[in-house]
Formats: structure tokens, C-alpha cells, sequence
């Protein structure tokens, strides 16, 4: 700094300080109001608002994208005004597809000759709102209850469109807390019926409203049982009716099924709501369902039929020969609904036996649980009749066989008929042969029915020939009908019949086929036994089948065809009793007829059922069940809640009771939890389904053989994760936090995962909604399943904001959090600027003890210096009055910052009334 200049500044702070006031009343252009961003509707008129402060008044002019604005000051037919203010202000905005000149960034720039101000920039831009919109609201039908959603993505437009929704015509009521607008996205939840109407979105802005196409609403009314059908018991024959009554929107459809089988019109009688059977049978006991269904929901009700049946016999107790010693055994096979009471009593006797109870006194006869009486062994004193009786609350039965005791040393099978009667087509007035041989131990006697009545005796022209074959001389049409051999001994009673006389075929003996060899047993179960046979001489053409009979004692008193068309050598003859003894022979079949048995094969015992637990050697289960090996398949998954579990068994063991299956959790705990277990207690089944399971969660899956107590091996572990579905949970404890000072347009959010039975699944991620009133200051984010903070910018300041976060597993987005209201500041720090070095300075010259002492230094050198100035304009009186200003100015202006920056601490000294001449200078001196 020079000596000059330090003496000008040391003279100006003492006026400043003393009172003494140059003319400072001028300073430079401010902006005190800068234009804003406009968005204006073409057509419109529309101002940017610019209002400047300076001394002198500062001139306004107004540039766009950097070039300055033509107003109608410069041609009058402009349609753009500078207003007094200084507001440009546009009679109407001009807007083209080609040509748009109003459409940019604004600045507005005050002048004076102290200076320049520019306000900030400003854009004005044009609105605008397409018509179509890039997705309309399509048709719903729900059932009342349901959510109903309406998508709604609305045209294009600047400013970016708002929407809302009209329904019939009017706006629709968003107080409704059922009703939520997201997005342009209606939701209903919990529809009611008064839902029901026309819906429109309608998209607006400045520029006007659009309509989307109308989408109709349907709320229907799932089927509602007004009248269930109800259970019911009935007798045989009597009549059954089940009403079934229902009330929907649309009226639902009925329709009845029975054991998930349709009912077809024939045997039932179905009118609107009732179902009729006229004379029930036992094959109508079961689950009867009405199935009501409309276009949103079906329903269905069930009601069970309980058939009561009186007591008939399947099998009759027979008379019976049986050896001292030996087993005798009486049949006594009943049905009926429900299961008859089967009990025996002896002829004279007092005492009723039941099954599973001994006789008293006489442990040698017992009834079995299916009615077989059993007395073994036998003696001369068992000798009489056997009373059967069955009893239920439908009807009572009785049948009676006589057992007598004989000295032989072993039973004998019944009759075998070697060859029996065909059918046949004769001529009237012909003859007809009826052949039937038999052959047994004792010999058999053959006796003939027609019809099941007698034969022999009524008629002459029918007459037994000396093997038993029937013959009937000058047939009639009378004569047709269905003709019996009888073969009868001590030992049983065999049969064997002809159909009406319809075909014609071959008697030639020596064209049937011969006999197959002595059927071999291959292997023996519970209920089968498999056979194989050599086949014998073909006779008059090629065997075309096998057909096999079957006797066992305690079934029946007659051998009985189990099989026929058999085309192998091979055959397993199924449904047999257990723990029976059978005996078998085979016949071929040619174009011919039926052959000559085989020889019988060796008597053959089924196997026993399961033992019980008493009386078994508890090293033999335990061994037998260790053998046995349970081979597990990969388990089925059915739904979020059930698998499918299925196995194979080798080395089955008649001591597996049923089996265990065992599952327990191996994911979403800390460690795997605690084995469930489900029985299965049917042993021949192979098949279970876990339900109840949790969502989304691996399960390990073993299955294990067991009798009672004792347990096999289990089989190799596998597993399987039930299907996922999205959380039913909310995440927890959602917190949201501003980040920074005041001015900050970021949040953090955190959060803990939602309870984990309600994770249905692994999350993958977390979603973060921040949502305004606008969408165009939604703020949406997504982040990591590993993460459970966040920090969310880009946010506006003064506007409220929702946020909300929800987790998601592969199967979708769950259930969102309870929305957290925050809203950031709005207020803003005043920023100084200038650089530090000013600022530094300033403070300094602000000081009051700094001003005092330089101002009393400065004020000695300002009076001489003005005594010098005064000298000189003495001397130069030929000087113009313009030339001294000049120099006083160059003075101040070294000066002005400082003078302007004391201005307010010296506003005591001004108001004082000692006034600063007024300097005039041009502006480019001042720039200088």
C-alpha cells in the first residue's frame, strides 16, 4: 500500500468514525427476487419474476439460452413484456413442433454504473399430457371378502401426471381405508358387493385430464349352504332322500358325487336341491357330496349313508366225517351291515361260545374272529350238531351242521368231477347226452337237477347211464334249461352245470385235450399260492387255456374254479384264506372242450397272519426285523406344507407291524430340531403324506420298520424343502433416521428379518419403499438379504415421506412394514460468500479498538492533506469544476469496498444529518 493510499484510507475511516459522510448512498444492483422454474401450458400466458435493488435503480434486461430476450420494448409486436419490476412476462407461450421460443433457460441481469447482478437460472418449459395410456385398467371378477386390483400406468406427460379414479362417474372416496392408490395402482381390499361399477383412472396436470377405458368390476358372492345335507341310517330297501340348499351370486350350479365320483342320473333320482334313492342297497353306504360352484368359489358339504343290512351266510357250516384225532373245522362266513355277531352252541347245550373265547372247561374248541369253530382234537364224544347263529340289530340267523367222529385215518377231499356237461343245441325229437364222470375215495354217487330241482324219477325219458352221464330221449322245448351234475360222497359234494342248450359242441372224448401234470407250488403267502404245471396231450386241436380249482376244507365242501383262461404253465391264485390248507388241480381247454384234470397236488397251507405279541420269541422279531432293509425314494413335494414319502422293503418279515416315519427341520434353526414321528400302521402299505410342515424349510426324512416294541433299521436319510411362498411377516423393528445436518436429502433405514416361522422360505432380498404425494419423488431401493441398514439419498426436502420395507424369497415380495413418516428440513443455511482472506480482514477493520486508534492517527494527515488540496485549488482556478470531482473520486474509489463494508457501524455518524456530496461518475471510471 502507498503513502497516498494510506493516507486516503485513514482519512475515510476517521469520517466514517467522526461523523464526516462522503455520498454513499449509491451501490450496485442486487438480485432481491430470482426467477423460478416455470412449467406452463402452451397458450397460456405465464411470468418470470426478477425484482433487482441497486442506487441508481438498475436497468433489467433478460437473456435466454444465452442470447438476450426480444421484448415488446424493442418491437411492439413482440408477445414477450418487461414489466416495471422487471418480470418478463409472456402474453401467451408460444409452442411448436418445429418452432419453440419460449422454451428454455432464463437469466435475469440488473445493471447500473456500479456494477452488474445476475439472478439465478430459470427454466421454462412447456406442458405437456399424451392421450394414451400405456396400460388401462382391465376387468376384475372377485367374490366378496377378496382384494380386488386395478393396474393404471398413465400417458406420458410433463409434468409428470397424477392420478386418481372415478367410479360411476365420481370420484372415488380414498377415506375408505379398504381403498389404496399406489402408483396409479387401485386396491380393494375386502370387497363388498356396493363395489361393484365402472371404474375409469384418470391421469392430470396442468395441461388437463385423460381418461383411461372403463373397467367393470364384478363382486360376486362365493355359494353358501342355506341347508346342509345331514346323515343318515337306513335299511335295506328303504328310501333316502338328501336336501342340499344354497344361496350365491351368480346362483351356483349343484352337482352330487359320491366318494369324489360324480353321481350319473339313473340309480338316483337329483332334482334342484334334493337328492332320492328309492330303495337303498348296501352298495350305497358311503360320503354323499353336494358341490355348489359359481364363477368365484365353489363349496361343498358332505353327509355319510349308513346301510344296515340283516345277517346272511357267505358260507354255511356243513356236515362234516371227520377222523378221531383230527381237526374238525366249521365254516360260518356271515355279512350284513353292520358286521354280524357270530356265536356257536351245541345242540342241547346251554353254554354260547364266542370268537377269541374258549369253551369253558374244554380248551379244545374255540371260535376264530371270522366264525370258524375249531375242535382239535376230536373225540367220540364231540359227536352231534353245531348251531351257528348271527345276530345284529337288523335281523338274526341260524344255520345247523351235524359232525360225526369216524375211524379213519384221514379226511378225504370231496369228488373230483374228471369230466362234466356242455352246453348243447339239439334237434326236436332227438336224443341228448350229458356227460359227467367222477371219481373220488369214497366213490362218488352222481345225481342230476334241472333247474335246481331233482331229475331222476319224474320222467322216463331221462335215464343215468353207468358212469353217471344223463341221457334224454325225444327232446322238447320243455327239456331246455340249466342242467346239474351232482358227484356226492361222505367226504363232500362237487357240481357242475350247463347253460341252456345254445351251442353245439363235440362230445368226442379222445378230441379233448389230455391231463396236465401234478401242479408244483412255487410259493406260498398269506392270501396266494403260486402253481406251475407240464401240459399233457393236446387231443384234437392246440390247448388254448388253463382253467385251476381249488379245495380247502374250511372254505367250502366242493372243489371251486379260482381261475380260468390261464394261457401259462405258471399261475399265482390270489384271495385265498390264511392259514389254510388247499388242495389243486388243472384241466386244459382246446376247441373241443374242457379235459381231464391233472392229478391233485400236495396239500398246501397259506401263511398265518401276524402274530400278536404274546407268544412270540422276542430274539426271532428282533433278528427278522434286522434283516429287513426299508430303501426310501426321493420324497415328493406336494405344496408349501406336505410331502410325499415313499419306500420299498426288501426282505419283508410277517412281524412288521407297520412303520415309523421320522422328519424333523434342518434349516432356519441354529441346529436341527427334534425328530417328529408319523405311523403308518398298515403293513402293506408303501406310501405317506407329511402334512402341517412348515413353508420353505428342508426336512430330513427317514422310515423305520417296528412290532410293537421292537424297531427295525432305518433306511438311508434323505430330504427335501418344502415350496416357498413370500413372508407373511413384516421385517421388525424398522427404524428411520436423518443422515447429516438439516439441508441432508438422505435417510437410514434399518431393520431385523421377519420372525423366522413366518420367512416361509430363504429371503433374497429386502425391498425399501420411500413414497410421497407425488410418484415423481418416490424413491425405491433394493439391497442384499445380508443387509439390514441402509442409507437412502436423493430425497426432497419439506416433503413427507412413507417408508416401508418388505422382504422377499424367491416365490415373491412378503408383506411390507407399518409405514414410517419422516420429513426432511426444509430450511436452508445462509452461505457466505468470498474468500477467507476477506472475511478475515473484514473482522479485523470491524474492530471498535482498531477504528479508534487508526481513525485518531488518520484524522491529522486527513486535515493536512486537505489544506494542500485546498492550496491547490486556489492555485488552479482556471481548472473545471468536472476535473476536481474526477480526482476526489479516484479517492473514494480506492476506498469503496471498505466504505461499504462499514456501512451499517457507521449508521449512527449518518444519522447525524451530515450529508456526503453526491459524486457523479460514468460507470466505466468506476470500473476502473
Amino acid at each position: 500500500m502507498g503513502p497516498l493510499q494510506y493516507l486516503f484510507l485513514c482519512g475515510l475511516l476517521h469520517t466514517q468514525t467522526y461523523g464526516s459522510r462522503l455520498r454513499q448512498e449509491d451501490f450496485p444492483p442486487r438480485i432481491v427476487e430470482h426467477p423460478s422454474d416455470l412449467i406452463v401450458s402452451k397458450g397460456e400466458p405465464a411470468t418470470l419474476n426478477c425484482k433487482a435493488e441497486g442506487r441508481p435503480p438498475p436497468t433489467v434486461e433478460w437473456y435466454k439460452d444465452g442470447e438476450r430476450v426480444e421484448t415488446n420494448r424493442e418491437n411492439p409486436r413482440s408477445h414477450r413484456m418487461l414489466l416495471p419490476s422487471g418480470s418478463l412476462f409472456f402474453l401467451r407461450i408460444v409452442h411448436g413442433r418445429r418452432s419453440k421460443p419460449d422454451d428454455g433457460i432464463y437469466v435475469c441481469v440488473a445493471r447500473n454504473y456500479l456494477g452488474e447482478a445476475k439472478s439465478r437460472n430459470a427454466s421454462l418449459e412447456v406442458a405437456l399430457l399424451r392421450d394414451d395410456f400405456r396400460q388401462n385398467p382391465q376387468d376384475v371378477v372377485v367374490a366378496v371378502g377378496e382384494t380386488a386390483s386395478f393396474e393404471c400406468q398413465p400417458p406420458r406427460g410433463h409434468p409428470e401426471p397424477t392420478t386418481f379414479w372415478r367410479k360411476d362417474k365420481t370420484r372415488l372416496d380414498l377415506k375408505d381405508d379398504r381403498i389404496t392408490v399406489r402408483g396409479g395402482k387401485l386396491t380393494i381390499s375386502n370387497t363388498k358387493k356396493s363395489d361393484s361399477g365402472i371404474y375409469v383412472c384418470v391421469a392430470a396436470n396442468m395441461v388437463g385430464e385423460r381418461d383411461s377405458e372403463k373397467a367393470q368390476l364384478s363382486v360376486f358372492e362365493r355359494p353358501v349352504f342355506v341347508q346342509r345335507p345331514v346323515n343318515q341310517v337306513v335299511l335295506v330297501d328303504e328310501s333316502v332322500e338328501f336336501r342340499c340348499q344354497v344361496h350365491g351370486d351368480p346362483p351356483p350350479a349343484l352337482r352330487w358325487k359320491k366318494e369324489d365320483v360324480d353321481i350319473p342320473r339313473g340309480r338316483y333320482e337329483k332334482d334342484d336341491f334334493l337328492l332320492r334313492i328309492k330303495k337303498a342297497s348296501v352298495s350305497d353306504q358311503g360320503t354323499f357330496t353336494c358341490l355348489a360352484e359359481n364363477r368365484v368359489g365353489k363349496a361343498e358339504a358332505s353327509a355319510y349313508l349308513t346301510i344296515r343290512e340283516a345277517p346272511q351266510f357267505v358260507v354255511r357250516p356243513r356236515d362234516q366225517i371227520v377222523a378221531q384225532g383230527r381237526t374238525a373245522t366249521f365254516p360260518c362266513e356271515t355279512r350284513g351291515k353292520p358286521q354280524p355277531t357270530v356265536f356257536w352252541q351245541r345242540e342241547g347245550s346251554q353254554d354260547l361260545l364266542f370268537p377269541s373265547q374258549q369253551a369253558q372247561g374244554d380248551s379244545r374248541v374255540s371260535v376264530s374272529v371270522n366264525g370258524e369253530l375249531t375242535i382239535s382234537p376230536v373225540q367220540r364224544s364231540d359227536a352231534g350238531y353245531y348251531i351257528c347263529q348271527a345276530l345284529t340289530v337288523a335281523g338274526s340267523i341260524m344255520a345247523k351242521a351235524q359232525l360225526e367222529v369216524a375211524d379213519a385215518l384221514k379226511d378225504r377231499p370231496p369228488p373230483i368231477i374228471r369230466q362234466g356237461p356242455s352246453n348243447q343245441t339239439q334237434a326236436l325229437g332227438g336224443m341228448s347226452l350229458l356227460r359227467c364222470q367222477a371219481s373220488g375215495d369214497p366213490e362218488p354217487t352222481i345225481t342230476w337237477r334241472k333247474n335246481g330241482a331233482n331229475l331222476l324219477g319224474k320222467d322216463t325219458r331221462f335215464s343215468l347211464l353207468e358212469h353217471g352221464s344223463l341221457q334224454i330221449q325225444s327232446t322238447r322245448l320243455s327239456d331246455s334249461g340249466l342242467y346239474t351234475c351232482v358227484a356226492t360222497s361222505s367226504s363232500g359234494e362237487t357240481s357242475w352245470n350247463a347253460t341252456d342248450l345254445v351251442d353245439f359242441i363235440s362230445h368226442n372224448s379222445t378230441a379233448l385235450p389230455g391231463p396236465p401234470s401234478k401242479p408244483e407250488v412255487t410259493n406260498v403267502t398269506k392270501s396266494s399260492i403260486s402253481l406251475s404245471w407240464k401240459p399233457g396231450p393236446e387231443g384234437g386241436s392246440p390247448v388254448s387255456s388253463y382253467v385251476i380249482e381249488a379245495f380247502g376244507q374250511s372254505v367250502s365242501n366242493s372243489w371251486q374254479t379260482v381261475a380260468d383262461h390261464v394261457k401259462t404253465t405258471e399261475f399265482a391264485v390270489k384271495d385265498l384264506r390264511p392259514n389254510t390248507v388247499y388242495l389243486f388241480i388243472i384241466r386244459a381247454v382246446n376247441a373241443q372242450g374242457l379235459g381231464d384234470p391233472s392229478p391233485m397236488s400236495e396239500p398246501v397251507r397259506t401263511q398265518d397272519i401276524s402274530p400278536t405279541a404274546q407268544g412270540v420269541d422276542h430274539r426271532r422279531v428282533q433278528k427278522e426285523l434286522g434283516d429287513v432293509v426299508v430303501n426310501m425314494h426321493n420324497p415328493i413335494v406336494l405344496s408349501s406344507t406336505s410331502v410325499q414319502v415313499t419306500w420299498t422293503v426288501e426282505n419283508p418279515s410277517k412281524f412288521i407291524q407297520g412303520y415309523r416315519v421320522l422328519y424333523r427341520q434342518t434349516s432356519g434353526l441354529p441346529s436341527p430340531g427334534p425328530w417328529q414321528i408319523q405311523d403308518l400302521k398298515v403293513a402293506s402299505e408303501r406310501d405317506i403324506t407329511l402334512s402341517g410342515l412348515k413353508k420353505g424349510i428342508v426336512y430330513e426324512i427317514k422310515v423305520r420298520p417296528y412290532f410293537n416294541e421292537f424297531q427295525g433299521a432305518d433306511s438311508e436319510s434323505m430330504t427335501a424343502r418344502t415350496m416357498e411362498e413370500a413372508p407373511s411377516a413384516p421385517p421388525q423393528q424398522v427404524t428411520v433416521l436423518t443422515v447429516g445436518n438439516h439441508n441432508s436429502t438422505s435417510i437410514s433405514v434399518s431393520w431385523d428379518p421377519p420372525p423366522s416361522d413366518q420367512q416361509n422360505g430363504i429371503i433374497q432380498e429386502y425391498k425399501i419403499w420411500c413414497l410421497a404425494n407425488e410418484t415423481r419423488f418416490h424413491v425405491n431401493k433394493s439391497v442384499d438379504a445380508t443387509i439390514r441398514s441402509v442409507v437412502v439419498g436423493g430425497l426432497q426436502t419439506g416433503v413427507q415421506y412413507r417408508v416401508e420395507v418388505a422382504a422377499g424369497t424367491n416365490a415373491g415380495v412378503g408383506v411390507k412394514s407399518i409405514p414410517q413418516l419422516i420429513t426432511l428440513g426444509a430450511e436452508l443455511r445462509d452461505v457466505m460468500t468470498g474468500s477467507d482472506s476477506n472475511n478475515s480482514i473484514s473482522d479485523v477493520v470491524k474492530q471498535p479498538a482498531f477504528i479508534a486508534a487508526l481513525g485518531g492517527a488518520c484524522w491529522i494527515v486527513l486535515m493536512g492533506f486537505s489544506a494542500w488540496l485546498y492550496w491547490r485549488r486556489k492555485k488552479r482556478k482556471g481548472l473545471s469544476n468536472y476535473a476536481g470531482k474526477k480526482k476526489k473520486i479516484n479517492l473514494h474509489g480506492s476506498a469503496s469496498k471498505l466504505a461499504h463494508k462499514n456501512y451499517d457501524e457507521s449508521a449512527d455518524h449518518q444519522r447525524r444529518g451530515r450529508k456526503i456530496k453526491k459524486v457523479s461518475v460514468n460507470q466505466k471510471m468506476l470500473k476502473c
